[in-house]
């Protein structure tokens, strides 16, 4: 049995010589063809208005969430026609090491036809069990879903 690969890069230069307080943070992220200028969480002397390692497993448990969900949702034959989701990491500074230990996604599901509560609630959760991410990470992951033209 074959397994996928996923490859990524990172890149940072500079010098550590003068101290935990004054060397660089930002860092080069390359996925694929895209590359992301990175950098620590401004708590840990980074550049806040770049992505952090945290923040994008955060992104990267909600995307995979989504992408489940529609996969699910359109092998059910239900027309998803909009996907929206605010999601947030909890790293609490009492835990060591620190780790993020909770991610809650909030996504708020719109449907073109009307469909039972029940049944997308359902979805929501088998597309949790086959997300990639949530099956990969140790943090706990609360699904808080606002669902959008079901019934009730």
């Amino acid at each position: 049995m074959s397994a996928h690969t996923f490859t990524t890069s990172v890149a940072w230069a500079g010098s550590t010589a003068t101290g935990y307080d004054d060397y660089s943070r930002e860092h080069e992220l390359t996925m694929a063809s895209a590359s992301v200028l990175a950098s620590s969480d401004a708590a840990f002397l980074g550049d806040a208005r770049l992505p952090n390692p945290e923040q994008l497993l955060v992104a990267a448990a909600s995307s995979c969430q989504m992408l489940s969900f529609l996969a699910v949702a359109a092998r059910a034959r239900l027309d998803i026609v909009d996907y929206r989701d605010e999601a947030v990491g909890e790293m609490p500074e009492g835990e060591r090491p620190m780790w993020v230990t909770r991610i809650v996604l909030r996504p708020q599901i719109t449907l073109g036809n009307p469909a039972p509560r029940a049944k997308v609630e359902r979805l929501v959760e088998i597309a949790h069990r086959e997300c990639f991410i949530a099956q990969s990470v140790r943090s706990e992951i609360v699904l808080e879903p606002v669902l959008v033209g079901v019934t009730d």
